[in-house]
């Protein structure tokens, strides 16, 4: 069969694997995504953050508040008021004139300036008019939700390719542990048929021994095997919020994803959808909204107020009681020890950090997105190559086996054909999921996996 033909065959093969255990491993991301106690942590941040969004937003209505005091007093200021020195006198010559007591006599008054009892119960209506605060602290916080969003979603994208890592990893342990199992069973067989020779006087005891002695070591890489397994499978489960020793569905067949885009597509597509560049966006557009507020903070602030309610020394709701008073309110920072200046200052560097961070991101990821790109390629050739090793060593094993059996080879033949048949199975186990694990590096760097965001 000629090299092109076995290769296209493989692919064919591959590409048909598991269609059944990729819908199995769907419904693990999706449990994943809406289970994971880390994720949980970053969507309450981001919820947080939602809540102070509404707060800020929430500062461009109207206040409306309920006030009232209810006062005691005692002594303080005097008001004099000498009403009576300045009308007895008038009154007495006006009495003498008319010949009457019509105009009595007054005394002084003295007038407290705090009321013995006092109470005020009124509403204040405040709506800001002109506040630049209000205006950009508000754009300011909408984009640092986005930030927690896009946290949320990056964490999310890191979920996915974790949970498809200890996924690869559990199948991989699954798998190895089969191998022994198969393996087991060749050293019991292997060890059957050298009791039998040797019952036979065709070989010397020592044929027995050594093959017991390989089995020996093959339960210790058991035990080892088994110890992975069982670390794999709690790992997987604890990405899931899942008891530990909960069962993990699998399925013997593997599916296989190809890199079916060129490169630079790739760089482009995780520029685009990178979270971490889209957070560095938001900050950008955060620090330009606070350097204009900063420019603006030499501007004045105008405030409406307006207040009704109740006055007097009793608690009487009536007409006669009521007032109403409205009022504009012009705050204006004239001078404040160049503060400001500096402020402005700070942002325009941080504008200039921010734009420096923005772009040695972007060459990270997209030096992130080639060197994935070039290792998946050359796991994926080695795929080719240890099928092929797979193939070979076990004709080899087939043909020494058969003359072992007839006396034709040497345990050590069979010893070094047997191994080299179990190195290459378990170099096709190492590589296949090898591949599938740094595939799924490179589909979370390209953003290849889809999330279903919304921006």
């Amino acid at each position: 069969m000629k090299k092109k033909t076995l290769i296209f065959i493989f692919f064919i093969t591959l590409m048909s694997y598991l269609t059944a255990q990729n819908n199995v491993l769907e419904k693990y991301i999706q449990e994943g995504l809406q289970s994971n106690l880390s994720l949980k942590q970053k969507q309450s941040s981001y919820e947080k953050s939602i809540q102070i969004l509404k707060e800020a937003k929430g500062m461009f209505l109207p206040n409306l508040s309920l006030n009232a005091r209810y006062s005691l007093a005692d002594g303080g200021r005097i008001i004099e008021f000498p009403v009576g020195d300045m009308m007895n006198s008038v009154y007495s010559t006006l009495n003498q004139l008319t010949q009457t007591n019509q105009f009595p006599q007054l005394e002084n008054e003295r007038i407290p300036f705090l009321r013995p009892t006092e109470q005020e119960t009124k509403l204040r209506l405040v709506q800001p008019l002109f506040n630049p605060q209000i205006y950009y602290n508000s754009k300011i916080k909408s984009e640092l939700t986005n930030v927690e969003k896009a946290d949320v979603e990056s964490y999310k994208r890191e979920l996915v390719a974790e949970i498809k890592t200890a996924y690869y990893n559990y199948l991989k342990t699954v798998h190895v542990l089969k191998l022994t199992d198969k393996t087991t069973e060749l050293l019991k067989e292997n060890i059957r048929v050298n009791e039998r020779l040797f019952a036979n006087d065709k070989i010397t005891i020592d044929n027995v021994y050594r093959s017991k002695a390989e089995l020996s070591k093959l339960e210790q890489n058991i035990a080892e095997a088994v110890k992975y397994n069982k670390s794999s499978k709690a790992y997987f489960n604890f990405l899931l919020n899942k008891p530990f020793e909960s069962d993990i569905e699998i399925s013997d067949e593997t599916k296989f994803s190809f890199i079916e885009t060129e490169l630079q597509n790739s760089q482009e597509n995780a520029i685009n959808n990178r979270e971490e560049l889209y957070m560095l966006k938001s900050f950008e557009k955060a620090n330009d909204y606070n350097l204009k507020l900063n420019k603006l903070n030499k501007a004045p602030n105008l405030t409406a107020v307006v207040d009704y309610g109740f006055q007097g020394e009793e608690y009487n709701f009536t007409s006669d009681d009521d007032f109403i008073m409205a009022s504009f309110v012009l705050s204006w920072d004239l001078f404040k020890g160049f503060q400001n200046k500096a402020k402005i200052q700070q942002a325009t560097i941080d504008k200039q950090i921010i734009e420096t961070q923005y772009n040695e991101a972007e060459n990270r990821v997209k030096l992130q997105v080639l060197d994935l790109y070039y290792e998946v390629e050359a796991v994926e050739k080695a795929i080719f190559a240890a099928q092929q090793g797979k193939l070979s060593a076990t004709k080899s094993y087939e043909i020494i086996n058969k003359k072992y059996k007839e006396g034709q080879a040497s345990l050590i033949q069979f010893i070094d054909a047997r191994t080299t048949m179990t190195n290459a199975e378990y170099n096709v186990i190492i590589t296949t999921y090898n591949y599938k694990i740094k595939y799924a590096e490179f589909e979370k760097a390209a953003c290849l996996y889809e999330l279903r965001i919304e921006r």
